[in-house]
């Protein structure tokens, strides 16, 4: 039994400018496997709305497609990504992309199981997306992390939780506050990926966990599917909290900082805002307490 080569989608609505998106079949048992790889190599596959669009796109083509059993997510270079695009959000577009085009449930919303193939870098939007997938491999050089507080981006919503159910809830907290970096080594102990791979093996890999996938029923696979993400319907969507807390948090100086800081390459100022902010309480107090007394 063999593989088909990998195939460029083509047609209509398929023309794409940041992601490839291929499809390859198995002659002996049939169906078939599609991969949608960010393509954007050069800015570690950062995506922006663009690509989640591009990302829809072809998962509603594999989703229809009645051969396809599996979905792979890939990432074209030495990287799988490394979330938001920071030039990009920093046109005020942040909210919209994760609002409107929530990555997360291009994968809770497929009615084919989802892989995640992960090499070099995963973090941010990466990360939780890979986690959110029905089944993450990885290369043995793959290194796993969220970095939400350390550019100021306030995380919330059901991908946050969601990681209580993968690792724990100990080490979610400490993944998602601590903002760490975990080796492909440890994200395997922690259960954050289901196995490990040298870079030569890991496509031979990923073509045997898709040959035992699809010797199963594709029908109970998609119910099985949709049993397993019905868990998450009980979370909150993402900006529901952050909206309650800050509702005005990307206008303030510390929604800012963040991002002002990776672009400039430096340590964020956080804590200096926040002294700021105590010295102008404080003046505003003794104001006030100056003025009882008149």
């Amino acid at each position: 039994m063999s593989w088909s080569d990998w195939q460029q989608v083509e047609g209509e609505g398929m023309v794409f400018e940041e992601i490839l998106y291929d499809k390859k079949h198995h002659e002996g048992l049939g169906g078939g496997i599609a991969r949608v790889t960010m393509n954007k190599p050069e800015k570690y596959n950062t995506m922006s709305l663009a690509t989640v669009d591009e990302m829809f796109r072809a998962f509603y083509d594999a989703n229809h497609d009645p051969t396809i059993g599996v979905i792979i997510v890939a990432g074209a270079g030495k990287h799988f990504g490394t979330g938001g695009d920071v030039e990009w959000e920093q046109w005020g577009l942040r909210e919209a992309f994760y609002n409107r085009y929530p990555h997360n449930r291009l994968i809770r919303g497929s009615r084919k199981p989802v892989m995640a193939v992960v090499q070099g870098y995963c973090l941010g939007g990466h990360n939780h997306m890979a986690y959110c997938c029905d089944f993450t491999l990885a290369v043995d050089t793959a290194k796993f992390g969220q970095a939400g507080p350390k550019v100021s981006s306030p995380a919330d919503g059901f991908f946050v939780p969601y990681l209580t159910k993968v690792v724990g809830a100990k080490k979610a907290r400490e993944m998602w506050m601590l903002c760490r970096r975990y080796s492909a080594e440890q994200a395997r102990e922690m259960g954050l990926v289901n196995d490990v791979f040298p870079a030569d093996e890991i496509w031979q890999a990923v073509d045997g966990w898709c040959e035992e996938l699809l010797e199963k029923s594709p029908g109970c696979l998609e119910i099985l599917k949709a049993s397993f993400d019905q868990e998450m319907d009980g979370y909150n969507e993402m900006g529901i909290i952050s909206s309650q807390f800050y509702p005005d948090w990307f206008d303030m100086p510390e929604g800012k900082e963040g991002g002002a800081s990776f672009q400039e390459k430096r340590p964020p100022r956080f804590w200096s805002l926040r002294q700021r902010e105590a010295e102008m309480r404080r003046g505003l107090i003794k104001e006030y307490e100056d003025s009882e007394k008149k």
